[in-house]
C-alpha cells in the first residue's frame, strides 16, 4: 500500500526537523563526536526496527570512518570489547531513552564522569531526534535502499 509522502505533504515540519538534525550534527561533532553520534542513531533504530534508519545510519556510520565489526557487533554492545566505557555509556543511555525506561541518580552520576552538561544534553536531544525520525519513517514507510556488497570468494 502506497503511503503519504511526508516530506511533501507537511515540507515546514519536515524542514524543521532537518535543520534539527544539521544542528544536532554540529552540536555532536563539538561535544561528544561524530562515533557516538552514529552510534546512536544506529543503535535507536535497530531497537525500533526502523529498516529504512539502520540503512541510512549504517552507510553514513561507514562514510565517516566507522569499522564494518563495530557496526556489526552494535545489537551486542554490552558484551563487545569494541566500544569505550563513553561509547558504552552512551549507548546505555541510548537504549534506557528510546525503551521509555527511567535514569535513576545512579545512572547518571555515572554519566557526568564522562559527558559535561553541554554534551549530555545534546547527546539526549539527539537520541530523542532519532527515535522521532524513527517513528515517522515507520508510519510512512519510504523504500529502504541499501547498498549490498558481496564477496566473490
Amino acid at each position: 500500500m502506497k503511503r503519504a509522502d511526508y516530506f511533501n505533504q507537511a515540507p515546514e515540519l519536515i524542514q524543521h526537523l532537518l535543520g534539527q538534525e544539521e544542528l544536532l550534527k554540529q552540536q555532536a561533532h563539538a561535544t561528544f563526536g561524530v562515533t557516538i553520534w552514529e552510534l546512536i542513531k544506529l543503535r535507536a533504530s535497530q531497537i525500533n526496527q526502523c529498516a529504512f534508519c539502520i540503512a541510512m545510519h549504517t552507510k553514513q556510520a561507514l562514510e565517516y570512518g566507522e569499522t564494518t565489526n563495530r557496526i556489526i557487533g552494535l545489537s551486542a554492545w554490552q558484551d563487545m570489547p569494541l566500544y569505550s566505557n563513553k561509547e558504552k555509556l552512551a549507548l546505555a543511555l541510548c537504549e534506557k531513552l528510546t525503551n521509555a525506561q527511567m535514569i535513576d541518580d545512579a545512572f547518571y552520576q555515572t554519566l557526568i564522569l564522562e559527558f559535561d552538561d553541554k554534551a549530555l544534553t545534546t547527546l539526549t536531544i539527539a537520541i530523542n531526534a532519532i527515535n522521532s525520525w524513527n517513528r515517522i519513517v515507520k508510519m510512512f514507510k519510504p523504500n529502504v535502499e541499501f547498498n549490498e556488497h558481496r564477496s566473490n570468494t
